[in-house]
């Protein structure tokens, strides 16, 4: 069993478990589930860095990332440094995250806010709206066709924003349809951890142009963003560059300033 199927497989038991504790009417009745969301497509159209900073403790390919800074620490750092919008991851047994963390980064940030979670159920959904996320992230290769479009547009229904994750183009033509925003193109294989930024300069041309381009993941350099810019992308996710740093605001800050500066 490779690291995704790991997860999905333990995923599958959390979810069914958390069904038993909350139930779908407590979820319905959180205050944050009546907020307009924020539009994260708007902010990245609008950007002239595309960055999407990322709050990350841990990962299965590199353990330990920083767990010295709390979540209004690191969330009000990317705010004050220009970030278009913040990806919280909530998984807790392999990334060290919680819907906790999400609830924390709402009350500190009026910034975009993606669920960064491997979505199975619509409750998840559910969750991420009761806990004041904006978006969530959907992955093609844990998710059939029609799982993707039935999630999907019950994330929309709920007025959420729709980040649909590919790796390959199988991929991309299995999942493109219109109750998607953003198609974030995963420049590391999830089965393998490896990481290329190829994959999005080889995917680019065939993502419509109707979604909002991301790439995601292995981007460390401005160098990297630059390179990535002539194929159309928007926004680049950016987590562990920034999270490693004694100080992720400020390395937030100086990413971005780089990247707008004019040669």
């Amino acid at each position: 069993m490779n690291i995704l199927d790991a997860i999905i497989s333990d995923k599958r038991r959390e979810v069914a478990l958390k069904k038993t504790i909350i139930p779908v009417s407590q979820l319905e009745a959180a205050a944050l589930f009546e907020r307009t969301p924020l539009s994260l497509s708007h902010n990245l159209k609008n950007s002239t860095s595309g960055i999407i900073a990322e709050h990350k403790r841990r990962s299965p390919s590199k353990s330990v990332i920083n767990n010295s800074f709390s979540v209004e620490e690191v969330v009000k750092g990317y705010e004050n440094a220009g970030a278009c919008g913040i990806s919280v991851l909530t998984d807790g047994k392999y990334f060290g995250g919680s819907l906790e963390d999400l609830l924390l980064a709402r009350a500190s940030v009026n910034l975009p806010l993606l669920r960064k979670e491997f979505i199975i159920d619509e409750y998840q959904i559910l969750e991420a709206k009761a806990y004041g996320a904006d978006l969530i992230l959907l992955i093609a290769a844990v998710l059939s066709r029609a799982e993707i479009k039935k999630l999907s547009e019950f994330a929309q229904r709920l007025g959420l924003e729709v980040l649909l994750e590919i790796h390959n183009r199988e991929e991309l033509e299995k999942a493109v349809m219109p109750s998607l925003n953003i198609i974030g193109v995963n420049n590391r294989n999830l089965k393998t951890f490896e990481v290329s930024l190829d994959y999005s300069r080889q995917l680019a041309a065939f993502i419509p142009d109707d979604f909002v381009k991301v790439s995601e993941s292995g981007i460390s350099t401005v160098q990297a963003v630059h390179a990535l810019q002539p194929y159309g992308y928007k926004g680049y996710l950016i987590g562990e560059n920034f999270m490693k740093s004694n100080d992720s605001g400020k390395a937030c800050k100086d990413f971005i300033n780089q990247i707008n500066v004019t040669v």
